[in-house]
């Protein structure tokens, strides 16, 4: 079971996925805000475009069915990496360990980093994991945001 936190249209949503089942998911969608059914909580079915093995979080397209709260139909895509120095992108990447959230990112682009060095922070499972440098190098890339889920293999940095 994850839990995502989304403002939408200025109000805020705690979505639980309680199950994927191929391209459905369960979900339950909480309102921070008072709504007129009961406690503001609803259980919706959600289809994607694409079966959750191969949907990218950041990007897959999402229909929600009717629901007595409003819903967005697909989280908003994350902005696009920070601008690297003349060798953006070259090099080999640090990948996140497991699924999570990034809550600190610890380097910016053109940073020299040694091995074993914290490029970042993963909050998975409610424990915080450092994400280390597996090699010494300039950092000529990130990947990610403060705040954005990732699975795992998902490049975070890269080093050249």
């Amino acid at each position: 079971m994850k839990q995502y936190n989304f403002k939408i249209n200025g109000n805020d949503y705690n979505v639980t996925i309680n199950s994927v089942d191929g391209n459905v998911a369960d979900v339950t969608v909480v309102a921070s805000y008072k709504v007129e059914l009961g406690n503001g909580s609803a259980p919706i079915s959600v289809q994607a475009a694409v079966p959750a093995q191969t949907a990218q979080p950041q990007t897959a397209p999402v229909q929600a069915a009717p629901a007595p709260t409003p819903v967005a139909e697909a989280p908003k895509a994350a902005p696009a990496p920070q601008a690297a120095p003349a060798a953006s992108g070259a090099g080999k990447p640090v990948t996140s360990p497991l699924p999570g959230v990034i809550v600190e990112i610890s380097v910016k682009v053109g940073d020299t980093v040694k091995a074993g060095q914290q490029v970042a922070v993963l909050e998975a499972m409610k424990m915080e994991n450092a994400i280390e440098a597996d090699h010494a190098g300039t950092v000529t890339a990130i990947h990610v945001n403060k705040g954005d889920s990732v699975l795992e293999g998902v490049p975070v940095v890269t080093i050249a």
